[in-house]
């Protein structure tokens, strides 16, 4: 988008609220006339002195004028300030609410892509900087713009000659601001990406404390935020010199113009051409034109911060969403899962991370995945509820393609504890019953329980109204594994997914947690990821992979049996000697 493209598309978001908005600019329209009236009425008090009637009738008009002009201009400054505050306000809860549920509708590659802190910084920082663009710009050219035209209406009227002599700076200002743009752009463009580079180190830092702290990693963090930080500062500086030299040359001009214009406008007073009410009404309106045009060369900068904003934000609110084209829904699955052919890259000119996957699943069977790093596990887990879409092949869930059903149908067959625990700033039933909308504290408390989790929860001041903090940081590893479990038992649904679910159990507790797993996966559909193959010597069938594609599937006694890559991690892991 072009600059005129993108501050319309700024103003579209003030149509819902234009009644307001106009009620906002005509106060401003009020506010700038009535700043300029007053100078106007100087005239009439100064030479109204030299006329004053008899009855006094003079002496009183004037202040009277004067009093309700005040009251008018306390009237209408209020108005635009409290609207302009209202209506900023609002257009920002709005923008922030619009890009948050974009991101939420973003498919799970956006995030792989993106940096949480330059995320941070769209939502915080670039909001308040497209506001500067938006509304700011507007009351400045609209309240100093009718003051300026006022007042040079005044100065017309008073003398035009001596007016038209004032005008010869307005080239030069014309000039300067000209100039001034294309810097200020590319000045505001690089301290939105600075801004995001900085917030993007500093949520690494905050959240890799124990990192930084065991791996005397502080003075390394300390330089890369000194870093962005300086180049902060230096672009703020940059930026508010070319502000300030644009603003310090048109207020030079103004100087200029007003030395020669008093020293011609005392001349033609020595020789009677104007009043003594005139002269102060002409000078003072000149003056007075000060403020307003540097306040109008001085909108470059927030304009152009605000643009390059404007083009960050509404990049995010532009891409594409996850595809949810599919209309299929169902109460509840049965969970048979077919896999055919199945290929699929992270990069269209990647390498394939699966290649030529076929699999079939019936109802209620566990099936576990096995192999070493990178042999496609996660993946091939990750493409069920379609965080990613194939590149070829095809997954169905009960004969149907899994591209058919409506996203969110889809998702609500599919529970999923992953190595990676997420818990929520909430309390430990929000967070068990996540995303249930209403909660069933006898389901939570069941699901707590299976878990082995009522233990450690009871234990807390709070019980289950207990407030996790961030992640749960106030639990420990295997606690926050085991609510995590609990949020899955609690969703009951009739596919599992479980990606390392005992990782962070010490013995104890990981025994107990595997009875509830199998307690759990019983008339479920179950694909369990693990490394630490003592886990999954049950499950009714174990498919090894390595390289994207499966070489060895059967139970653990039959590929022990076999003597081949699963008998040779499972005699690594044990101590073991090949037969």
């Amino acid at each position: 988008m072009n600059s005129r493209q993108l501050y319309f598309r700024i103003l579209s978001y003030f149509v819902p609220y234009k009644t307001i908005a106009i009620g906002v600019l005509v106060a401003m329209v009020i506010a700038g006339s009535v700043d300029a009236l007053m100078m106007r009425l100087l005239k009439d008090v100064i030479d109204g002195f030299q006329k004053i009637n008899q009855d006094g009738q003079a002496a009183w008009l004037m202040p009277l004028m004067l009093f309700g002009l005040g009251l008018v201009r306390l009237i209408s400054s209020f108005a635009y300030e409290y609207g302009s505050a209202w209506l900023s306000s609002r257009v920002m809860e709005k923008m922030r609410q619009q890009m948050f549920d974009r991101m939420m509708a973003m498919p799970i590659k956006f995030f792989d892509q993106s940096s949480v802190g330059v995320l941070l910084s769209r939502v915080t920082f670039d909001i308040n900087q497209i506001m500067d663009a938006g509304l700011n710009v507007v009351s400045v050219l609209v309240k100093d713009t009718v003051l300026a035209i006022c007042l040079l209406g005044i100065m017309l009227w008073t003398d035009w000659q001596l007016t038209l002599f004032c005008l010869i700076m307005l080239p030069g200002a014309a000039v300067s601001i000209r100039v001034v743009s294309k810097r200020q752009r590319r000045l505001s463009r690089e301290t939105q990406n600075t801004m995001g580079e900085m917030s993007q180190i500093l949520d690494e830092s905050l959240g890799g404390q124990r990192i930084i702290k065991i791996f005397n990693g502080g003075a390394y963090e300390s330089k890369r935020f000194a870093k962005a930080n300086n180049q902060v500062r230096n672009l703020m500086v940059k930026r508010a010199a070319t502000s300030s030299l644009s603003s310090g040359f048109t207020v030079f001009l103004i100087a200029v113009a007003i030395a020669a214009i008093i020293y011609a406008a005392g001349l033609r007073a020595a020789e009677g051409a104007m009043t003594a009410g005139s002269f102060v009404s002409f000078m003072g309106s000149m003056m007075l034109l000060q403020q307003p045009i540097k306040s109008l060369s001085k909108i470059n900068d927030p304009l152009h911060r605000g643009l390059a904003a404007a083009e960050s934000v509404f990049g995010l609110i532009d891409q594409a969403i996850e595809k949810d084209e599919g209309q299929y829904q169902v109460e509840r699955a049965k969970g048979a899962l077919s896999i055919r052919d199945l290929e699929f890259a992270y990069n269209a000119d990647g390498a394939k991370a699966l290649n030529k996957i076929s699999l079939d699943i019936p109802p209620g069977e566990s099936v576990a995945l096995v192999g070493q790093s990178g042999s496609g596990k996660t993946t091939l887990a990750s493409l069920l509820p379609r965080f990613y879409d194939t590149t070829s092949g095809e997954i169905r869930l009960d004969d149907v393609p899994l591209a058919e059903y409506e996203l969110g149908n889809l998702r609500q067959q599919i529970a999923l504890v992953s190595q990676d625990m997420v818990l929520f700033n909430d309390t430990v039933t929000a967070n068990i019953a996540y995303g249930a909308g209403s909660v069933d504290m006898d389901r939570v408390r069941a699901a707590a329980q299976a878990a082995y989790a009522t233990e450690f929860i009871e234990q807390m001041p709070h019980g289950f109204d207990e407030m996790l903090g961030e992640n749960g940081v106030r639990l420990s590893g295997g606690q926050r594994q085991r609510l995590a479990i609990a949020r899955a038992i609690y969703k009951d649904a009739p596919v599992l997914i479980l990606d390392e679910a005992t990782s962070a159990l010490d013995t104890e507790s990981e025994r107990k947690v595997q009875e509830a797993l199998e307690n759990l996966m019983k008339g479920r559909t179950t694909l369990v990821i693990a490394h630490r193959l003592s886990t999954i010597e049950k499950v009714d069938r174990i498919v090894v992979m390595q390289s994207g594609r499966i070489i060895e599937s059967g139970k653990h006694a039959e590929l022990i049996a076999k003597n081949g890559m699963y008998a040779q991690m499972h005699a690594v892991q044990f101590g073991g000697d090949l037969a």
